[in-house]
Formats: structure tokens, C-alpha cells, sequence
């Protein structure tokens, strides 16, 4: 009986910490990555750099605006040739996001 309630809190520990399915490279713990979104220019990497962010605690409240047209903006750049975004959290308490834009 013990070993039964060992392996189904084993278990239900492994479901719980791992959430949902994701496309994306999320630690149960520490996530830091950073990720390409696009790329409009293979042969031009661009002048200017571009950042907006937004952060969100505890996924329940978010704020700020970490959108392609603010990073642009802030960059003061017209022509986009790739956009990465980083995303930090620790325990999903508090999320970063952060998109930079990279163009002329």
C-alpha cells in the first residue's frame, strides 16, 4: 500500500510541475531563454535595435506593452529585419518579457 502511494505522489508531483504541454522551453523552476520570432532580412541584420517589455505577476496581472510596433518605436526603426523576444520567471511568480527588434 505504501509503494502504491508512493508511485501516485511521484506522479501527481511530475503532473503538477510540469503543466500543460508547450512548444516552448519552460522550466518548472527557472526559465531564461531567448527566442527568434522572425526574420524579414537573411542578408541584413540591421543598424538599430529596438526593446519594449511588459511583466506579468503570478499570471494573474500584466502590464505594460511588449509589442513589435513599441520596440520598433522605441528604436525608431521603419524597416524590421528580425525580431527575438527573452522571456525570464522564476516559479512563475513573476514574468519578464522583453521583444527586440532589429531593422534600419
Amino acid at each position: 500500500m505504501k509503494n502504491k502511494f508512493k508511485v501516485a505522489s511521484i506522479a501527481g508531483a511530475v503532473m503538477v510541475l510540469t503543466g500543460c504541454g508547450s512548444t516552448l522551453p519552460v522550466g518548472a523552476i527557472i526559465t531564461d531563454v531567448n527566442l527568434p520570432i522572425a526574420v524579414t532580412s537573411v542578408n541584413s541584420v540591421g543598424t538599430k535595435t529596438g526593446e519594449a517589455s511588459c511583466i506579468s505577476y503570478l499570471s494573474m496581472i500584466a502590464k505594460g506593452d511588449c509589442s513589435i510596433e513599441a520596440a520598433k518605436k522605441n528604436g525608431n526603426i521603419t524597416t524590421v529585419t528580425s525580431v527575438d523576444w527573452h522571456y525570464d520567471t522564476i516559479l512563475g511568480i513573476v514574468n519578464n518579457y522583453k521583444v527586440t527588434v532589429h531593422g534600419k
